[in-house]
């Protein structure tokens, strides 16, 4: 393969990450202006998603560029920084039942956004560090899975069991394709995942959730009001969908419906074929990111690239399960569509490290003698 061809083949495999989230960013900002036309201001989300944008844009063209070797060396102070956050948290005042923000009135953030990226740089450099020893039941699992409960425990405690929950399945399975025994992580892994459901069964609202969503219709003036007023958006739009700014849901019939439930207003404007579209979308990113995987040269970059993948793959597959009454309600939003500033910013961070890792892996090497 001439060098051309190779410059050709690094565009190309950039460009199959980066072009499925060019078209989900613009119909996000397309979606958000007929989901915000029920408010006082209709272009007041859109206009501050496109702020965000800007912002988002610049952090993930750093993080195309950025040395993965130095995300490695600060990876724990990183991960300090992204812990002292999540408890800065209690600080602020509750925001729907829960302590998920830092609010300065001129800037809001969610900490557990931040979290997710440090806690993929922090795992991964632990696993690449003790690749030796991944086996064993102390270094290949006690450890990691330490690192895992101490970016869940402050999490959950917000309360926050959607992103509790993305966190942890992405940190077994990089513990899990680094090499550690199956034997060990399911005999933790299964009084953990006991634990999870209980802490679930003892509170009131999750459980409450849960008993609706397996009596949707029955509890569609209660508990699954939300879930079931989505669905009744799917429903509207049929195949085509009612139009662009021709939805009912989002006036105020439809909780939340820029954020979490944003994918049910594509439902209803533009039908079963664009969210089939999207859903595609994110599953040529998976395709895309997966192939290239293969090429990773070292378990650090694998995990760092494999985690990143799955932040934006599980959180979609789980927004959009949520949304079409797959998975009891909870509040995850749907990458690069829902509103959300921080959200949006990290998920172009995930993009970025992906074509960081992408265009080093596919760039020709310059081996010299004495390498080999």
């Amino acid at each position: 393969m001439g060098a051309k061809a190779e410059k050709a083949h690094v565009y190309g495999a950039c460009l199959a990450i980066v072009l499925p989230v060019i078209a989900l960013t613009a119909l996000g900002l397309v979606i958000l202006t007929s989901a915000g036309a029920g408010g006082d201001d209709p272009y007041g989300i859109v206009r501050k998603q496109a702020m965000w944008l800007v912002i988002a844009i610049a952090a993930g063209a750093f993080a195309a560029v950025v040395d993965l070797r130095f995300l490695k060396k600060i990876s724990v102070p990183f991960a300090a920084v992204s812990l002292a956050m999540l408890c800065l948290v209690f600080l602020f005042p509750e925001v729907n039942g829960s302590h998920r923000w830092i609010n300065l009135k001129f800037l809001a953030i969610q900490p557990s956004d931040i979290a997710k990226f440090s806690f993929v740089i922090l795992l991964s450099s632990y696993l690449y560090d003790n690749q030796r020893r991944i086996k064993s039941f102390i270094h290949g699992l006690i450890k990691p899975l330490g690192i895992v409960g101490l970016f869940c425990v402050p999490i959950i405690l917000e309360p926050d069991y959607g992103t509790t929950a993305v966190v942890g399945v992405i940190g077994f399975a990089l513990i899990f394709l680094a090499g550690a025994k199956i034997r060990y992580m399911l005999a933790l892994g299964s009084p953990v995942l006991a634990a999870f459901c209980a802490m679930v069964y003892f509170n009131p609202v999750r459980l409450k959730r849960v008993l609706s969503f397996l009596d949707i219709e029955g509890t569609k003036t209660e508990g699954s009001y939300q879930l079931y007023q989505g669905i009744l958006a799917f429903g509207s739009g049929n195949v085509w969908g009612a139009g662009m700014g021709q939805g009912r849901q989002q006036l105020a019939f439809l909780p939340e419906a820029h954020t979490d439930f944003v994918f049910a207003i594509i439902g209803e404007e533009l039908g079963l074929v664009c969210t089939l579209t999207v859903a595609a979308a994110f599953l040529f990113i998976l395709i895309a990111g997966v192939r290239s995987l293969r090429k990773a040269s070292n378990l650090y970059e694998f995990s760092v690239a494999t985690g990143c993948l799955l932040m934006i793959v599980v959180q979609a597959a789980s927004n959009m399960c949520v949304v079409t009454g797959l998975m009891p309600t909870k509040g995850i939003s749907l990458p690069f569509i829902s509103y959300g500033g921080s959200n949006l910013v990290m998920m172009f961070v995930f993009t970025g490290i992906l074509v960081n890792c992408i265009r080093s892996w596919n760039a020709p090497k310059n081996i010299k003698v004495g390498e080999i």
